[in-house]
């Protein structure tokens, strides 16, 4: 089987940080959005928005940029996008799924910060891995470095669900299905494995938003714990787009006037995109 390609899109970065902030505080978020994750007849496509917003699946703040995009189709090799096009809020492409199964649609980078004092003076940089040691200043102090592996992706379904697009990529933070992805229905329940690396991440915390919160007003989020297996359920409460968070480490509640430990060496951070149709 042909691993999953990673690449990473440094003109992400920016945006990709977002994810860094704790889940009930997000400001903004990032996501794939398909025209649908269900597709019949004999020439299937899907249309895919990528972008940043306050909400899920709002365009109101960037595009996400397309260079670090990958798409796994049901054989395990990649697919190449069509009609790619980036504007003012988001970013468009289409995907012919030209054989039947599931195809993984993920932006994958890896992103630094690090904070600093320069002089007596605090400093804060975000860029590339590769351009951390080039745009640190030798004369710096003080210096914490975190490192951030993040996955953006969704799952598209030609005809019926499976292949090799749903086995684990092993690097970085996976949300995985336990069941077929088009056969969401609201009331039901479904079953997800979380990994890290590829192993079980146990006790992780992970937050379930249905899109259109302009028209309802309240969030209406939906959070669930993985077990020692690394696995959490879901009953879907109404039939929607579901925007999927979770990042690792947790960040340290820090009581009010008390220093904040120092960031970890390294982060993970995943959002996905599933579909819950109605009954």
């Amino acid at each position: 089987m042909q691993k999953h390609r990673l690449t990473v899109n440094t003109s992400l970065l920016a945006t990709l940080v977002l994810a860094l902030l704790p889940l009930a505080a997000e400001a903004h978020r990032s996501f794939l959005l398909p025209s649908t994750t269900a597709v019949e007849g004999k020439d299937p496509w899907v249309t895919v928005d990528a972008a940043v917003g306050e909400n899920a699946f709002e365009f109101d703040a960037n595009p996400l940029k397309l260079d670090g995009l990958s798409i796994i189709g049901p054989d395990g090799k990649a697919v190449l996008p069509a009609q790619t096009f980036t504007g003012k809020r988001r970013s468009v492409f289409d995907v012919q799924l030209a054989k039947p199964g599931s195809y993984r649609i993920a932006l994958v980078g890896e992103n630094a910060m690090a904070n600093y004092k320069l002089n007596g003076e605090a400093k804060r940089w975000r860029g590339s891995v590769e351009a951390l040691e080039k745009e640190i200043p030798a004369g710096a102090s003080e210096l914490q470095v975190t490192r951030t592996h993040s996955r953006i992706e969704t799952i598209v379904v030609a005809g019926k669900a499976g292949g090799e697009a749903l086995k684990p990529a092993g690097v970085g933070l996976e949300v995985l299905p336990l069941s077929a992805t088009d056969e969401y229905h609201a009331g039901e329940t479904a079953r997800f494995r979380v990994l890290l690396d590829g192993k079980p991440l146990p006790e992780l915390k992970v937050a379930l938003v249905p899109g259109n919160v302009r028209y309802r007003g309240v969030l209406r989020e939906v959070t669930a714990t993985t077990d020692a297996k690394g696995e959490f359920s879901v009953t879907w409460p109404f039939a929607e787009m579901y925007w999927i968070s979770a990042s690792h480490p947790a960040r340290p509640v820090v009581a009010e006037g008390q220093p904040r430990p120092a960031p970890p060496a390294k982060r993970w951070t995943y959002a996905g995109t599933v579909e819950v149709q109605a009954q």
